[in-house]
């Protein structure tokens, strides 16, 4: 028989952590990780518009990463899973500290702040990092409440909010796209 979709158990608002915990829809955990999803969607959509093959293929590395970050965060720490689960490695960081690098350097040097515009492709890539910014925010929640976040999730959270914004820069490089100084207003 055919796996369904749907299994009606969370029709009460409620819904299981892996361990088997359950908590309620809108507990920090599943803010936290349904802010990941949100994440790794927008990151999907990033890649289509990108339509670059690396990229791509570095953007799917990126969405493998959030989906283990996500079960981590759906995890029961003080539940013993019988699920082998995926993990989070020093590399992983390191890899996105390298790219960002080896784009900034094809970068001209920010002389100002930079306005999220510019190119669709690039509003969308700032609408990710702010995404970014805020399943970080959470994971950080979390952390502060002592629910169990490893601090390598952090790490690659903060880390990937700044690959997306060098991503930004890059990307209207590549299309040719201006980007935005920002130029405050100053009342005399």
């Amino acid at each position: 028989m055919a796996f369904k979709i749907y299994t009606k158990t969370g029709d009460g608002g409620a819904t299981s952590l892996i361990g088997g915990t359950k908590v309620p829809k809108n507990d920090i955990r599943i803010e936290t990780y349904g802010t990941v999803d949100e994440l790794n969607s927008w990151i999907g959509l990033v890649s289509d518009q990108l339509n670059h093959d690396s990229l791509q293929i570095e953007l799917k590395e990126i969405q493998d990463r959030l989906f283990t970050i996500g079960s981590s965060l759906a995890t029961d720490a003080s539940k013993d899973s019988k699920m082998k689960l995926p993990d989070l490695h020093q590399s992983d960081i390191e890899f996105l500290e390298k790219r960002i690098d080896e784009m900034t350097a094809l970068l001209p040097p920010m002389k100002s702040f930079i306005l999220p515009g510019g190119h669709q492709t690039v509003s969308s890539i700032h609408i990710t990092r702010c995404v970014c910014r805020r399943a970080e925010r959470l994971a950080v929640n979390m952390q502060q409440n002592e629910l169990h976040v490893d601090q390598k999730i952090i790490q690659y959270l903060n880390r990937l909010s700044d690959y997306l914004f060098t991503l930004a820069r890059y990307a209207a490089l590549k299309l040719g796209a201006k980007e935005i100084p920002w130029k405050p207003r100053l009342n005399s």
